[in-house]
């Protein structure tokens, strides 16, 4: 099957610093991760300045002030942005960045970024849908806080605008940090894969690796999970993202559960080839059995190991006459 594309999402975890950027890009290159994935914006561009805070945002960086004070905070320069990508490269991980608003978008459409990332928020933004369907790039989409005609409305700008659909993947996902598993709804993944004949992928945003495991096993070919060096820093999104150690289990459990996977053919595979003759078993005498007389219930037996006549002939055999003397567990023949 095709290598689950996994996406440690840095996000604004970089707390502004470009230093601190380029040494989460090279924990989580580390990790096994395909892509390391960033935001692009201007804060002017993407909220009003009375714009208040999310509630999660409020617990993870205090109540004061809004959404405008704290994003302005985790800006970081458009030429800050094409070192980490050459940098990226350089640790040969894909450089992706979310872009947040118009100018955003097309800087890093001039800047070469193959894949496009669109968040939730903006799956209801018409120009700034247009704008990225019109880069003709790959398109990885978020669905967090929508529902299925929202989603549906969303994919048919894109594809107005220039993007094949086979050139999308949907992200099932849930807008709370951390997401309770109860609302998870991994479920709704395959309905959209379903309905809307679309590649399908979950970015998490629950607490553990478990659910990102089950959609890879349910058929996502996208996982996006937030990053971070440590849970203890200051910012919005460092609580509900892993550490270091738990994202590379993250990609360990995830490249293992592919290979469990395999394919459809039920077949027996070359591992347990061996073990076939000592797990099976072949019709025995249950006890010594004489010359001339026939096998019946009593004195035949199945037991390993399978070396011998198989016991699917147990009806073929019964009432024959034994061709010989055979001893008790000796394997029979006919």
């Amino acid at each position: 099957m095709p290598k689950t594309f996994i996406i440690a999402e840095i996000g604004v975890n970089h707390n502004g610093s470009a230093a601190l950027a380029k040494t989460m890009i090279d924990a989580a290159a580390a990790c096994g991760v395909d892509a390391v994935k960033f935001q692009t914006f201007k804060a002017e561009n993407l909220v009003s300045l009375d714009a208040p805070k999310a509630e999660y945002q409020k617990r993870n960086t205090g109540g004061d002030g809004g959404q405008f004070n704290m994003l302005k905070a985790l800006e970081l320069d458009y030429t800050v942005y094409r070192r980490l990508k050459a940098y990226s490269r350089r640790k040969n991980v894909k450089f992706i960045s979310t872009p947040f608003d118009l100018e955003s978008a097309a800087f890093l459409h001039r800047l070469g970024v193959g894949v496009f990332k669109i968040p939730s928020g903006e799956i209801t933004n018409l120009p700034y849908l247009r704008l990225i369907g019109s880069f003709k790039k790959k398109i990885i989409l978020s669905t967090g806080m929508s529902n299925l005609s929202e989603v549906r409305a969303a994919l048919r700008i894109l594809e107005k605008s220039g993007t094949r659909r086979e050139n999308i993947v949907v992200l099932h996902c849930n807008t709370d940090y951390p997401t309770p598993f109860h609302d998870v709804n991994l479920r709704a993944m395959q309905t959209m894969s379903t309905k809307l004949g679309v590649k399908i992928g979950y970015s998490d945003h629950t607490t553990g690796i478990e659910v990102s495991v089950a959609a890879v096993a349910l058929g996502a070919s996208v996982i996006e999970k937030h990053f971070t060096l440590d849970r203890r820093l200051p910012g919005p999104d460092h609580k509900a993202s892993l550490e270091p150690a738990e994202l590379r289990a993250l990609v360990a459990a995830v490249r293992n559960v592919e290979a469990a996977l395999g394919s459809a053919e039920k077949r027996v595979t070359p591992s347990e080839k061996k073990n076939i003759l000592v797990a099976r078993k072949s019709l025995v005498a249950a006890r010594d059995i004489r010359k001339g007389e026939k096998f019946t219930l009593d004195n035949l037996a199945a037991k390993r190991p399978g070396s011998g006549m198989s016991p699917m002939l147990w009806d073929k055999v019964i009432g024959r006459r034994a061709r010989r003397a055979f001893a008790r567990d000796e394997r029979i023949a006919i």
